[in-house]
């Protein structure tokens, strides 16, 4: 069976936010504003996509 991807975009600027914040933006890849990545649907990424939620748009892939 495939394995499940999230489609993660971020919507919102990691200028001015707390460090761990911006450590799971980088975590997930994303480089800058309105940059999609396809990510795993992990446990790990799952946790870091509620951690900064404020931020990102989440679709499945």
């Amino acid at each position: 069976m495939a394995e499940k991807k999230l489609r993660v975009t971020l919507v919102r600027s990691v200028h001015g936010r707390v460090r761990k914040h911006k450590a799971c933006v980088q975590g997930l890849g994303l480089r800058r504003m309105h940059h999609t990545v396809e990510v795993a649907d992990t446990p790990e990424n799952r946790g870091m996509i509620n951690k900064v939620s404020y931020m990102l748009k989440c679709e499945e892939a």
